[in-house]
């Protein structure tokens, strides 16, 4: 899969935002493979000629990648509220019936941060399962490849039973 079709993937699951382009999502999924690499130990890199992957992703190293940009989207937004609520004392005016409220950036604030959080929690989540499926065992304790000889033609098994 194309990192242009993942970014409209994500531009499409966002809702169609009117603050960022899927031209600057792809540019940053680009940029931040090394954070997917790093969480799910895998070794992906961009083709400096074609600016692709790689390697395709998987469905799991996607939806990892997708929620990284998330994660990145919200942060940005409330590094913007945050440098408004600092600019924004008043809150509501009234003056001859007429009453003009404006929003408390504060409490989007903590919107977008408890969103963020949730976000956080899933990528976490993401990830463990992605870790937990691809892990291989290091060790098989036993051994399995001598196969045991039993005697059936006495009634009592458990007499008879040997075993190479």
């Amino acid at each position: 899969m194309k990192v242009v079709d993942i970014a409209d993937e994500i531009y499409r699951e966002l809702s169609f935002p009117s603050d960022i382009s899927i031209a600057s999502m792809t540019f940053w999924l680009r940029a931040n493979i090394g954070s997917v690499n790093n969480l799910i130990n895998t070794s992906f890199t961009v083709n400096p000629t074609t600016l692709e992957f790689s390697a395709d992703l998987n469905e799991e190293e996607k939806v990892v990648l997708k929620k990284l940009y998330i994660i990145h989207y919200y942060d940005v937004k409330i590094r913007a509220t945050l440098g408004a609520a600092a600019n924004d004392s008043i809150l509501e005016v009234s003056s001859d019936g007429a009453t003009v409220r404006k929003i408390n950036k504060n409490e989007v604030s903590k919107t977008y941060i408890s969103i963020k959080r949730q976000e956080m929690e899933d990528l976490q989540k993401l990830v463990n399962g992605y870790k937990s499926s691809a892990a291989a065992p290091i060790q098989i304790a036993g051994d399995d490849t001598i196969a045991g000889a039993y005697d059936t033609s006495n009634d009592d098994i458990s007499r008879t039973r040997s075993y190479y």
